[in-house]
């Protein structure tokens, strides 16, 4: 754990200095936030995208703008992100925003959330992923909480209870569908469905032309969601990381995963992990993804990935 608390907070570092190819260094140092840069904002049919800069890894956030008001989904890594995408979202479309929605338990998606309620915004999530949001608060504020301060909440993000299965909503005059679902790159998920057009907004559960996340080392269930998610039919796909697009990025997510799990398996696994051995498959992933952006994820992902393979004997 101490290990790669480490290289989380050392991701920071590699994204800074222009890095989302660089590898962390084995002992992160300090770096100050890039100065003057600014998000990329696009708006096309009622939705808008904002794009955080790398310091924030990234990080895609959405706006879903409707007769009365506008949609967040998901709340940015930096809380000067929040305001910078509340305030662009709002000049854009001359119009506030009504409610915000987490869709799973990992920073870059509940940070934000003070910012929004600050605003009187209600943020919302459901009762699986907030139970399992402490947890990941913790373990973060202790990974990132110096490199970035100010701009990190010490504070635990509370973010309100939809409930427990999959529910519609309008907000905004947005008719919406919150799917409840099961672990995948975090323990639980929210899809968000706009039920007009069936855009379907999945966070880390797709990473479109980027390395994704493995920490929890369940891509056996991630699996799954992508096929909860393909039998939804959705017309477009919006990532929690790279460019939306349409619903065939569900499969380059699962022919991904699954030439991870392959990678990983032809080393056939066993505890303890071997060092060197994890190293080769890192170099194979990468090798098989060239263009692929953050493959400083692989470091905390690929030793959960094989302790998985191994456990189960394969």
């Amino acid at each position: 754990m101490k290990r790669a608390l480490v290289l989380l907070a050392s991701m920071g570092a590699a994204a800074a200095c222009g890095g989302a190819s660089e590898k962390p260094s084995a002992t992160p140092t300090k770096a100050a936030a890039p100065a003057k840069e600014e998000g990329k904002v696009t708006n096309e049919n009622g939705i808008g995208t904002y794009v955080s800069i790398p310091w924030g890894f990234s990080t895609s956030s959405y706006w879903l703008e409707g007769p009365e008001g506008l949609v967040a989904i998901d709340t940015q890594f930096l809380p000067s992100a929040t305001e910078e995408m509340i305030a662009k979202a709002e000049a854009m479309t001359k119009k506030k925003f009504v409610l915000a929605i987490v869709l799973h338990a990992n920073p870059d998606k509940f940070n934000g959330t003070a910012t929004f309620q600050k605003r009187g915004v209600k943020v919302v999530t459901s009762q699986q992923v907030k139970a399992v949001l402490p947890g990941i608060h913790e373990k973060r504020v202790r990974a990132f909480y110096d490199r970035y301060k100010p701009d990190y909440p010490r504070d635990l993000p509370q973010p309100e209870v939809f409930g427990d299965k999959t529910t519609d909503l309008v907000a905004g005059g947005v008719k919406l569908r919150l799917h409840v679902m099961g672990p995948g790159c975090s323990e639980a998920h929210v899809v968000v469905e706009r039920v007009d057009d069936k855009a379907l907004f999945v966070g880390d559960l797709v990473a479109n032309k980027n390395h994704s996340w493995l920490e929890i080392g369940k891509t056996d269930e991630w699996l799954k969601r992508i096929d909860e998610m393909r039998r939804l039919s959705p017309s477009k796909i919006h990532p929690g990381r790279g460019a939306a697009g349409p619903a065939s990025l569900l499969d380059d997510e699962e022919a991904y995963l699954k030439k991870v799990i392959a990678i990983v398996g032809a080393e056939k696994p066993t505890l303890p992990g071997k060092d060197e051995a994890i190293e080769r498959a890192e170099k194979a992933i990468i090798d098989a993804f060239p263009s692929y952006g953050f493959p400083v994820f692989l470091k905390i992902g690929l030793p959960a990935e094989w302790e998985r393979q191994a456990k189960a004997g394969k």
